[in-house]
C-alpha cells in the first residue's frame, strides 16, 4: 500500500514522462511534484516504487520510467480528467458504414494516433439458403441475406444426404423462417424437432450453425484510420520493431475484433495498457475504448490506438464524445 507522498510522486513521475518521454531523475521529480523533499528520499521513494513494480530504470540513464503496472495505477487511482472543449464536428446522419468511416478519422485526428471502430452488429437473418451437394458428406450451403450479400460455407456432415433431402429441407427453411432472426430460427428448429423427419432435422440444425458463423463474421467490419500516425511517434519511431508489431496487429484484426468485443460488455470508457494481459499483446500500445448505442441499445465499440505514454485524459474525453457523437448519427440514421 503505497503512502500520499508516494502516491504524489508516482502521478508526477508518470505525467512527467508522458509529456517529456524521458526517464524523470530525482531532481525533475522534486520541481514538478511540489514536494519539499531532499533528493536523497525522493530517491528512496522510487526505489521503493522500483522494488513494487510500479517504475524501471532504463540502462542508459539515472532517471525512472513508468512500468505497464505503474501506469495502471495510475489511469485506475490518480488519473483527473479535466473538462476540456473539444472542437469535434458533429457526425451527418448516414449510412452506417460512413458513419463508421467518418468516426475513425475523427479519433485519429482529434487523437493524433490510431482510430479504430467495429461496425455495428447486425441481426443474423437471412431471406434464402440453398444447398449443393460436392461429394459424400459434403455440401456447399448458400446463404443470401436481407441485402442482397451472398455466403458461401462449406457443410461436412455425419449423414449423406440425396440433392432431393437437400431441396426439401431449404424449402422447408425458405418457406418457415426467411426473414427471421439466426437465433430465433435455432430455437425454432430445437422445439420442432420432434415432429420433424431425424435426417432432415440434423441436416437443418447443421446448416443454421453454419449460417450464424458466416452472417456473423460477415457482420463483423473494423474500420481503422492513421496508422501513419504512429510514424511520428518517438516511441516507434526509434525502433522499427515496435512499429513493425504494431502494424501487423492493425492487418490481422483478429485481434482488434476480440479486444472490441470485450470492451462492448463494458459500460462506458476502458483503458487497456498494453502488455498487462492477452488482449493487447503489444507492451509498446494501450487502447483507450468505448461502447456505442443506436436507440439506447449497445451496438459496436470505438477507441484510440497508442503509445502506452499517450496522454490518457484527453484521449478518455475524445473517445467519450466521439461516442456520443456516433450514437446520435446512428439514431438518426435509422
Amino acid at each position: 500500500m503505497l503512502d500520499d507522498r508516494a502516491k504524489l510522486l508516482l502521478k508526477a513521475l508518470v505525467e512527467r514522462y508522458i509529456a517529456d518521454g524521458q526517464p524523470v531523475g530525482s531532481r525533475t521529480l522534486s520541481k514538478a511534484s511540489g514536494l519539499d523533499l531532499s533528493p536523497a528520499t525522493i530517491r528512496n521513494v522510487m526505489a521503493d516504487l522500483e522494488e513494487l513494480g510500479l517504475i524501471a530504470s532504463p540502462h542508459t540513464s539515472a532517471g525512472r520510467i513508468p512500468t505497464t503496472r505503474g501506469y495502471r495505477l495510475f489511469v485506475d487511482t490518480m488519473l483527473t480528467v479535466q473538462r476540456e472543449r473539444l472542437q469535434a464536428p458533429a457526425l451527418t446522419p448516414d449510412q452506417p458504414q460512413k458513419v463508421i468511416a467518418s468516426a475513425a478519422n475523427l479519433l485519429s485526428s482529434l487523437s493524433q494516433f490510431v482510430g479504430v471502430v467495429m461496425a455495428p452488429k447486425r441481426a443474423s437473418v437471412f431471406r434464402h439458403i440453398e444447398f449443393l451437394r460436392l461429394s459424400e458428406r459434403r455440401f456447399l450451403v448458400i446463404i443470401v441475406s436481407p441485402e442482397g450479400d451472398v455466403q458461401n460455407r462449406i457443410l461436412f456432415t455425419e449423414t449423406d444426404y440425396s440433392q432431393s433431402q437437400l431441396i426439401e429441407t431449404s424449402n422447408y427453411l425458405n418457406t418457415h423462417y426467411a426473414g427471421m432472426a439466426i437465433e430465433q430460427v435455432r430455437n425454432r428448429v430445437q422445439q420442432e424437432l420432434v415432429s420433424l423427419q431425424g435426417e432432415i432435422a440434423a441436416l437443418m440444425q447443421a446448416a443454421v450453425q453454419v449460417s450464424t458463423e458466416a452472417l456473423t463474421e460477415d457482420h463483423k467490419e473494423v474500420v481503422i484510420s492513421g496508422e501513419r500516425n504512429l510514424l511520428s511517434v518517438s516511441d516507434f519511431s526509434s525502433d522499427m520493431g515496435h512499429l513493425r508489431r504494431a502494424f501487423e496487429l492493425f492487418e490481422q484484426k483478429t485481434q482488434l475484433m476480440r479486444l472490441l468485443d470485450v470492451s462492448s460488455q463494458a459500460e462506458g470508457v476502458r483503458i487497456y495498457i498494453g502488455g498487462e494481459s492477452q488482449i493487447v499483446p503489444l507492451q509498446e500500445l494501450s487502447v483507450v475504448s468505448s461502447p456505442y448505442e443506436v436507440d439506447g441499445q449497445v451496438v459496436g465499440t470505438l477507441g484510440v490506438i497508442g503509445p502506452t505514454r499517450m496522454p490518457y485524459d484527453r484521449m478518455i474525453q475524445i473517445v467519450n464524445i466521439t461516442s456520443r457523437l456516433v450514437s446520435n448519427a446512428l439514431s438518426q440514421s435509422k
